[in-house]
């Protein structure tokens, strides 16, 4: 075999006439603005009875576990919120009421999770207004009697003599007064869905500073945004999550003050309502925003096990019954129970905090996300303090945080700040970058190596691209990035009609066998 010079086999070579041959050679390709690889639910961060629960939910309903695992924190939030805080170090003090926001496309049964997940608090509710039936009667008509007695006594007095007028009319007042003094006591409530902020605050005033919005909807944030009022309205929210005190006066209508209002929030909804409500205005520099501990997992639909097992009867009875049984113990609190840390949960709580700390800075981790990060070790601290009170429903008041408790916090903590990040890249991000995301997916999935604008608008989702001017965006990115490239337009025939639709080539590295 003769042994050939390397050098001698490009000896004459002529790029321009390969090009004649097999077309423009291809440059290596840009890579769009990488998505992030989110976690999963780290259900096993639960008690196992809440875990069993989240995880048999999650596969009956064959919908992420994510879902399940976020409400599960808002119904334990919504069984001890306004009625416990976790005291970290100090005068630090955080309430264990949260807001949290699960985005996921319709088709994912977000109403089957939210009914099987909220069942025990709905019967708690009924049981609260049962057994409240008879002080609601008394007072009723207590303040009923109280009210004929005062309107007769003043009757007495305006046809009184002058001698005798002034004592019944003092006598009329006093009687008036005693019948003033008599509250009666509103129908126990725990769960409210389409509440405006000024219902909101009417509730809290009548469920002694506390309540909970529970929706596989996302109205609310409609609602927040102006719906009603024409304006956004967001003041209840923000002083809801943080535990500030709440007056509210309005003409017509008694005054309204709340010491400590804890509102919960557990919702569910679609993927561009995230994306939008980073557009209300003031919802960012006001700090909503921040408040949310947001998930956004990754649809089963079209890979469901249409025959899933089934929720276990005593995974369901023991879910009932401890939550059922934390919302009863919890009920009958005035003043907040007060949960305090063992040293070494302490020092779990630090170092998490020094790790935040260190990534909010310019350069950091988190700076692109900084108002949410710095709310985050906060948030830890919340669901330490829920984990601990699902962990022990009937004593958690009596014990400390204990440091597995708050490891279990801290990694839950982890994957909310890694949902944030995505959400918070979402609402920012240029909508051209998803959109070419996805025709990029299709043409790795097809292994075309070329196609026709028309063919493609043809197999995408009329949902997200509802005109052939839709693609144009992902189109341009995609051809600004080496992916495509549009080929030029064969000759007009002169006959008329309408022009041909332009034809891409794909770039090879898309057109490989896996």
């Amino acid at each position: 075999m003769t042994d050939t010079n390397s050098t001698d086999l490009w000896e004459g070579f002529d790029p321009l006439a390969v090009e004649e041959i097999t077309g423009p050679v291809w440059d290596e390709p840009v890579p769009l603005t990488a998505r992030r690889d989110l976690p999963g639910f780290p259900v096993h961060a639960l008690p196992d009875w809440l875990g069993n629960m989240v995880a048999a939910v999650a596969e009956e309903t064959q919908t992420p576990a994510d879902l399940a695992g976020c409400l599960a924190l808002a119904v334990v939030a919504t069984a001890a919120g306004g009625r416990a805080m976790v005291c970290i170090r100090g005068r630090w003090r955080e309430p264990v009421n949260l807001y949290t926001a699960v985005a996921l496309d319709p088709g994912n049964r977000k109403s089957a999770v939210f009914a099987l997940m909220t069942e025990p608090l709905m019967a708690v509710e009924k049981t609260l207004v049962e057994l409240s039936g008879p002080a609601r009667a008394e007072a009723e008509t207590t303040a009923r009697l109280a009210k004929a007695a005062a309107d007769k006594a003043a009757a007495k007095a305006a046809n009184a003599e002058a001698g005798m007028r002034d004592q019944l009319t003092a006598e009329a007042v006093a009687l008036a007064q005693a019948a003033e003094e008599i509250k009666v006591p509103c129908k126990p409530q725990l769960v409210a869905d389409d509440v405006t902020p000024e219902n909101l605050a009417t509730l809290l005033t009548e469920q002694e500073g506390r309540i909970s919005v529970l929706s596989p909807e996302g109205g609310i944030f409609d609602i927040i945004a102006g719906r009603y009022s024409g304006a956004p309205n967001m003041e209840i929210f923000l002083k809801g999550h943080a535990g500030d005190m709440v007056r509210v006066n309005r003409q017509g209508r008694d005054a309204q003050h709340i010491e400590r209002p804890a509102v919960t929030m557990g919702l569910a909804v679609q993927p561009e309502v995230l994306e939008s409500i980073g557009q209300i205005k003031g919802a960012d520099g006001r700090g909503l925003l921040a408040r949310f501990l947001y998930a956004q997992p990754e649809s089963l639909v079209g890979r469901r096990n249409l025959t899933p097992e089934l929720i276990p009867d005593d995974v369901a009875a023991t879910y009932t019954q401890r939550l059922g049984g934390l919302a009863m113990a919890m009920n009958g609190w005035t003043d907040p129970a007060l949960l305090t840390l063992t040293p070494e949960a302490d020092a779990v709580m630090l170092a998490y905090q020094k790790v935040t700390e260190s990534r909010i800075g310019k350069g950091g981790a988190l700076a692109t996300v900084v108002k949410w990060a710095s709310k985050r070790d906060g948030a830890v601290a919340r669901i330490a303090g829920l984990l601990h009170l699902a962990t022990h429903p009937d004593s958690g008041w009596q014990r400390p945080i204990e440091a597995a408790t708050l490891a279990a916090a801290t990694e839950l903590g982890d994957y909310f700040t890694a949902h944030a990040q995505h959400v918070f890249d979402a609402m920012g991000a240029d909508p051209a970058q998803e959109a070419a995301h996805q025709v990029l997916a299709h043409l790795r999935d097809t292994r075309f190596s070329g196609f026709t604008k028309r063919e493609l608008f043809r197999q995408l989702s009329r949902g997200d691209f509802p005109a052939m001017a839709d693609l144009d965006p992902a189109l341009v990115l995609l051809e600004e990035h080496g992916w495509l490239r549009q080929l030029p337009p064969p000759p007009r025939t002169g006959r008329g009609g309408r022009p041909p639709s332009p034809r891409y080539e794909v770039h090879p590295r898309l057109t490989r066998s896996a």
